[in-house]
């Protein structure tokens, strides 16, 4: 595998990649008054303490609140970000199965313009927790958008124009009683005021338009799940990660309903404290540990099977690609955020904390593969 990897497959199947997985489950503070990171590690809720004044340097803190919701067919992206030297909202939907230059979804994406903003040092600020009742609506452009959460529902409201027509989005989704997520703090070595702090809230039955002047698309709770990654961070320069999820349906032998989800995301700083990997079924997280992709996809190979297993053995997949969602937005190579956000079709096995095993097949998920320097 390459250099700018953080590990190899080998290296840590034969036990050198080691994490203690330390869970907080009672609030902790994130950061001393000298902007040092005092809690690494993961939590079932988000208990981090955090006060972004505390966040050292200033001009590296960066804060979002992105959504992703899809049924299979179609996919919706929902974000707002304030990176300090400024930010950005935007919408999107993909066709994953259609792309189709000669409709109005050119080469399978439609987006709104991104509503763009500069000095976001105290502009625009988001809620310090993102899985708790918060809200967050402002107006930048042409652009306004409301995300607003209760105790047990998000609405995400988004409206602007693209090439004369109007851009909206409504959409809901349920937050079940008891949902618990993953939320992984992770440090830099050798910096001690640098951080990677996510939330990541999925298995969220979803409905909803995005309609594009007179052409709507409806997305349905029989079909649709919504996922959240809220990030709060300060990272270095050069930024490179691996994140995948999915959420479903499954049924058990006697034909019971279930929620089944995971979320696997590797490659962003020490991972001696926590990996951000997890099972989430009915509701609730059961821990593994990390997780590496058999054959590196870069360059030529993203749509060739992925394969994915964890070091426990308890998360063993392999992902068949049926569409790339690939971006490169590049300034002058001094900003850049390079992207392959490959979905598929997931086949293979999950291990759940009592040991029940559960075979999934042709579950609709993602992984991506992405460099960033920002």
């Amino acid at each position: 595998m390459e250099k700018d990897v953080k590990r190899t497959y080998k290296s840590w199947l034969n036990g050198e990649v080691r994490s203690e997985q330390r869970e907080y489950k009672v609030p902790v503070k994130l950061l001393d008054d000298d902007g040092k990171l005092l809690s690494p590690g993961w939590a079932r809720h988000m208990v981090f303490d955090y006060d972004r004044t505390k966040s050292r340097p200033l001009n590296r803190r960066k804060e979002w609140d992105f959504y992703q919701l899809s049924n299979g067919r179609y996919m919706v992206q929902i974000s707002f970000a304030n990176i300090s030297i400024g930010g950005y909202v935007g919408a999107s939907l993909v066709d994953l199965k259609n792309p189709d230059p000669s409709k109005k979804l050119v080469a399978g994406t439609l987006s709104a313009p991104m509503s763009v903003f500069l000095g976001g040092k105290d502009k625009y600020v988001l809620p310090p927790k993102g899985d708790v009742p918060n809200n967050v609506k402002y107006r930048i452009g042409k652009a306004e958008f409301e995300f607003d959460t209760k105790k047990n529902s998000r609405t995400l409201y988004f409206k602007s124009e693209e090439k004369g027509k109007e851009v909206e989005c409504k959409f809901q989704m349920d937050i079940p009683d008891g949902l618990e997520n993953i939320t992984t703090v992770f440090p830099f070595e050798g910096k001690p005021t640098r951080y990677f702090m996510t939330t990541k809230q999925f298995c969220m039955p979803c409905e909803g338009t995005f309609r594009y002047g007179s052409d709507v698309y409806e997305f349905s709770k029989e079909d649709t799940f919504a996922c959240l990654d809220w990030g709060r961070v300060n990272t270095p320069y050069n930024l490179i990660w691996y994140w995948g999820n999915g959420a479903s349906y499954i049924e058990d032998g006697d034909g019971n309903k279930h929620t089944f989800g995971f979320e696997i995301t590797w490659g962003i700083g020490d991972e001696k404290n926590a990996t951000e990997t997890c099972i989430l079924y009915d509701g609730k997280i059961h821990k593994f540990g990390a997780v590496d992709v058999e054959t590196f996809p870069k360059p030529d190979k993203y749509m060739k099977p992925w394969h994915f297993v964890s070091q426990d053995g308890r998360f063993d997949f392999t992902m068949t690609p049926f569409y790339d969602h690939h971006s490169d937005m590049n300034a002058v190579n001094i900003m850049r955020m390079h992207s392959h956000q490959v979905y598929g079709l997931w086949n293979g096995r999950a291990v759940l904390d009592d040991g029940t095993s559960l075979d999934i097949k042709d579950m609709f998920a993602f992984c991506e593969y992405v460099e960033n320097k920002w």
